[in-house]
C-alpha cells in the first residue's frame, strides 16, 4: 500500500495558510487521510532571541532578506525524519507552474514548499537546499504563501479519490494542452438561451467531437500561445 502524500509548508506567516487548507476539496482530502499537510512556522527554528528570521541585504538596497539559519534548521530537521522527493521554493523568477508539474508532483511521497517572503531568501538556501523553483505568474506578491496554496490545491485534487469523478480532473483545462470549452447544465432553456442541441442528442461520439472543436476554438481565441503549441504537437 502506497503511503499518502505528505506536504510540508514552511512559512514566515503561517496564519495565512490555515483557513484555505481546512476547507473545500483540500480540507476534505485531509480529513479523509488522502493527504497530510503540515505547516511550519519559520520563527520556531530561529536561534535569535527575538525569533528574528530576516536581515538587511549585503551591498545595501531596499527590503529585507530571509536569513539562512532558520531555513536550514527547519529543512534539516524534516530531512532527518524522512526522505523528500522535492524541496520547492516559491519565487517570482522560478519556472512557470503548469498542469504538467501538478501531475508530476501528485504522485510523489513527500514534498516541502518553502514560501519566499520580504525581498527574497539568502542565495545559499537556493543553492544548497532547493530542488525546484516555481512561479505562478509574471507578477510579484507579498510572499510565497499564496503560490504555495495554489500549487497545493492543484496537486491535491489529482490524488486518486480526492475528486469523486476522476474523469473530471482528467478533462480539466490544460490537461490536453487546451482550454476547456463551454459547459451547460439544467434547465435546457433559460432566459431565451438554449443548451446546444448536440449536447442533448445522446450521440456521444458527436458530443466528444463538438467539445474538442469548442476547446480548440476557445484556446485559439484566448490563449494563442497554447494553441500554437497544441498545433505543433498534433
Amino acid at each position: 500500500m502506497i503511503d499518502m502524500l505528505r506536504i510540508d509548508i514552511i512559512s514566515a506567516v503561517p496564519d495565512l495558510l490555515h483557513s484555505p487548507l481546512n476547507h473545500s476539496i483540500v480540507g476534505r482530502a485531509r480529513q479523509d487521510k488522502r493527504v497530510d499537510i503540515i505547516i511550519h512556522d519559520l520563527r520556531e527554528y530561529s536561534e535569535d532571541k527575538h525569533r528574528k528570521i530576516d536581515d538587511y541585504p549585503y551591498g545595501g538596497g531596499a527590503g529585507m532578506v530571509l536569513t539562512p539559519q532558520p531555513i536550514f534548521s527547519c529543512i534539516e530537521h524534516l530531512k532527518n525524519e524522512r526522505k523528500y522527493d522535492e524541496i520547492i521554493f516559491t519565487a517570482p523568477d522560478g519556472v512557470r507552474f503548469e498542469q504538467k508539474h501538478a501531475n508530476q508532483l501528485s504522485i510523489k511521497q513527500n514534498i516541502i514548499f518553502l514560501c519566499g517572503h520580504y525581498k527574497g531568501v539568502d542565495q545559499r538556501v537556493r543553492d544548497e537546499l532547493i530542488t525546484r523553483e516555481f512561479s505562478i505568474g509574471d507578477y510579484v506578491l507579498t510572499g510565497g504563501e499564496l503560490p504555495a496554496l495554489v500549487m497545493t490545491d492543484a496537486i491535491v485534487r489529482l490524488i486518486p479519490g480526492v475528486i469523486g469523478d476522476a474523469e473530471s480532473a482528467l478533462s480539466d483545462s490544460f490537461q490536453s494542452g487546451l482550454l476547456e470549452g463551454p459547459v451547460y447544465t439544467r434547465p435546457s432553456d433559460f432566459r431565451d438561451r438554449s443548451v446546444p442541441k448536440i449536447l442533448r442528442s445522446g450521440d456521444h461520439k458527436k458530443i466528444e467531437q463538438w467539445r474538442l472543436d469548442q476547446s480548440i476554438k476557445q484556446t485559439k481565441g484566448r490563449r494563442p500561445d497554447l494553441y500554437k503549441k497544441f498545433k505543433k504537437n498534433n
